[in-house]
């Protein structure tokens, strides 16, 4: 039992919700331009959770292997990390990783024959962002990039495939939707390398918070989150109002800014995936509201 445990941990499964929600958005969108197919909207959350997974993997072994995750830094500390634990063997780890990025080429290549070519560039730049997140020979969580990453691919990439696969072809109103969770989702990882600043440093790797300063990391933050829920009051008066529920997680928001400025907490990406969590579910409602009722 402990076996298929360490291993369903190291996937990191909670974070899995935030490739949900997008998958969702994008198929949403297309429901309300009139066209959804529930075994094409399951294959392609499938292939993006695999994708997700496989991500996690793969960059908790680099993560190791590179000296960044230890038993002292904070991540270890709030988290299950089977692999800094050594529960689990690291090139176990990295096979099981790439093996999972396989499984998620499988049934993205089905997509591509039954939705179209721009389903395989789309899963392409998916699978190499995944795949040199962390490993060599790019390594751009490493450079600063990762925010940038995260952003696109939990924003206008995932929520614009998602809409492809249902309706062949792209949406502008899609893309507008995808920027404001794409924008928490990089939140996310911003939090997390607030806080391992010091750390981070140490392990001689750069990211958008020894960047800026923990100063103007929080300031880039909280500019950031506003612009979020300013992006839901343009989506309000342009697409539907139903997304106007979302403002309903302004006080999560609101204590969460408080608590970052205040002292930034260990598990400060944690707390700001379930804003980002909370906000997506709210999301996706709203455009079912606006498929059902109008």
């Amino acid at each position: 039992m402990n076996f298929y445990r360490n291993w369903f941990l190291a996937s990191r499964p909670w974070s899995f919700s935030m490739t949900a929600i997008s998958v969702s958005v994008g198929s949403a969108m297309a429901a309300i331009d009139g066209v959804f197919s529930w075994p094409l909207y399951l294959l392609a959350l499938l292939s993006a959770v695999l994708l997700h997974a496989a991500t996690n993997l793969v960059n908790d072994y680099y993560d190791v292997v590179n000296g960044v995750d230890t038993v002292a830094a904070a991540t270890a500390q709030y988290r299950p990390h089977p692999l800094v634990e050594g529960l689990l063997p690291a090139g176990q780890v990295r096979l099981v990783g790439f093996a999972l990025f396989g499984l998620a080429a499988l049934i993205g290549l089905y997509l591509v024959a039954a939705c179209g070519v721009t389903v395989l560039w789309i899963g392409l730049v998916g699978l190499l962002a995944g795949l040199t997140y962390t490993a060599p020979p790019l390594k751009y969580k490493y450079v600063a990039l990762g925010e940038i990453s995260v952003f696109l691919m939990w924003g206008p990439l995932m929520v614009e495939g998602a809409y492809y696969v249902q309706r062949q072809a792209l949406s502008l109103p899609a893309l507008w939707v995808s920027l404001p969770f794409g924008v928490l989702v990089a939140l996310v990882l911003l939090a997390n390398n607030i806080r391992d600043i010091d750390h981070d440093r140490s392990r001689n790797i750069l990211t958008l918070a020894i960047l800026l300063g923990r100063r103007r990391g929080l300031a880039a933050y909280l500019l950031l989150m506003v612009l979020s829920y300013l992006g839901i009051l343009f989506l309000a008066g342009t697409l539907t109002p139903w997304v106007l529920i979302i403002l309903l997680t302004v006080p999560l928001a609101a204590k969460l800014l408080q608590e970052m400025t205040h002292a930034v907490p260990a598990d400060a990406d944690a707390r700001t995936a379930k804003l980002d969590t909370a906000f997506g579910v709210l999301l996706v409602v709203s455009l079912v509201l606006e498929g059902l009722i109008g």
